[in-house]
């Protein structure tokens, strides 16, 4: 292998987008959504990662953008690998941060310009309310919540993980047997 310019090197490397989203509830465990004015279904609150932002800034500064509120962004959830689709002309990967519960939508300013409503769906609601490529964050992001451990995703779907004994396993929670 022949030594390349590091110019070179990273014009040629492939480019993707950073996107990053918050994961709010209410106590009853009901997901927060938001409905963009410029698109036809519903949205966790959030948005592209900005230049030199880092993603779990990005997802606070989306929130106080968005609800015009402040939050404090907790743990990685979800990371979510998704191939070039549509109008997209690159991968995204969309990180899915837990930013805790809420009690009521007082104090939530939405800018009207870019949002038109927001509410609490209960997880199957919000799935249906969601594109199909992102509906799966909703149970995989309650999930990684309640393991206290983030979940891979790779376009919408879990990517299973190899354990040592070589047989592949669906990464988060086994169904509970009686």
């Amino acid at each position: 292998m022949t030594w390349t310019e590091p110019a070179t090197w990273y014009a040629n490397l492939p480019s993707f987008y950073a996107a990053a989203a918050a994961l709010i509830t209410d106590p009853e465990r009901n997901v927060l959504l938001v409905k963009p004015t410029y698109r036809d279904h519903w949205a966790f609150p959030g948005g592209y990662v900005d230049e030199d932002e880092y993603p779990h800034d990005a997802c606070a500064r989306e929130i106080r953008e968005e609800l015009g509120i402040s939050a404090a962004v907790g743990s990685l959830l979800v990371v979510d690998w998704a191939p070039p689709a549509g109008q997209r002309p690159c991968a995204i990967i969309s990180f899915t941060f837990d930013c805790g519960s809420v009690d009521s939508l007082d104090g939530v300013a939405l800018p009207g310009q870019e949002l038109e409503d927001v509410a609490f769906f209960s997880p199957r609601e919000a799935e249906q309310r969601l594109p199909s490529n992102v509906a799966t964050r909703v149970h995989a992001a309650m999930s990684a919540r309640d393991l206290a451990a983030p979940l891979y995703l790779a376009g919408g779907s879990v990517v299973p993980l190899p354990s040592v004994d070589g047989a592949e396993h669906e990464a988060g929670p086994r169904p509970q047997t009686a």
